[in-house]
């Protein structure tokens, strides 16, 4: 259910392929991502995206109630692409809602599709977030908007998600990979040591 295509370039692209379940996420799967993650360094780029029309759900209902919602796992994964010395873009081809939100925050570049909300219902569900996501969350739209997604439980249009500065393109699906593609041409073309010596200047 985790595709890896791997290309010559050093990019990589990491597909979330259970369509049929909104491409919710289980405790394998996030695995699976984690390690596909731990072992990216090596990409010059990667981008992660979801097949079907929704990006990811978040995590797996069945599984959440039975303890995956407050796994480490999450952290694991976002920790990782954080991580990462190459560039990172969540290519996001619709929905992106609850513990999913932290794989996307961690990359570098977020786009998305115009149908895409973003939401993120962690509290109403009687969880907290994983540490790391309001952190970034707030760092990308301050605040007060991060409040009003995770405790004013709003559903965030990518219209509104590009004006706050949470998406950086708003993309036709037909053209959402090729965009990505694009977004990392140079970083690909470049010499890896300043690529990441530009990301680790960003930080």
């Amino acid at each position: 259910m985790i595709e890896l295509a791997k290309e010559p370039s050093g990019l990589w692209i990491v597909t979330i392929d259970r369509p049929d379940k909104a491409n919710s996420l289980t405790e394998a799967m996030l695995t699976e991502l984690a390690e596909i993650a731990e072992a990216a360094g090596e990409a010059r780029a990667l981008i992660l995206t979801g097949a079907g029309k929704v990006f990811s759900a978040g995590a797996d209902l069945d599984e959440a109630r039975a303890g995956l919602a407050t796994s480490d796992v999450w952290e694991r994964l976002s920790g990782a692409i954080a991580a990462l010395p190459g560039l990172t873009i969540a290519a996001l081809n619709g929905t992106l809602a609850g513990g999913a939100n932290g794989m996307a925050l961690a990359c570098d570049l977020r786009i998305a599709v115009p149908g895409a909300k973003f939401f993120y219902p962690v509290m109403r569900l009687g969880f907290l977030p994983q540490p790391s996501d309001p952190r970034r969350m707030a760092a990308l739209i301050g605040p007060a908007r991060t409040k009003l997604i995770l405790m004013g439980g709003q559903k965030i249009t990518a219209e509104d998600a590009l004006s706050f500065g949470l998406i950086d393109r708003i993309v036709d699906p037909d053209a959402l990979i090729d965009m990505a593609r694009d977004l990392a041409a140079d970083t690909l073309a470049a010499d890896p040591a300043i690529a990441s010596g530009i990301k680790e200047l960003c930080r």
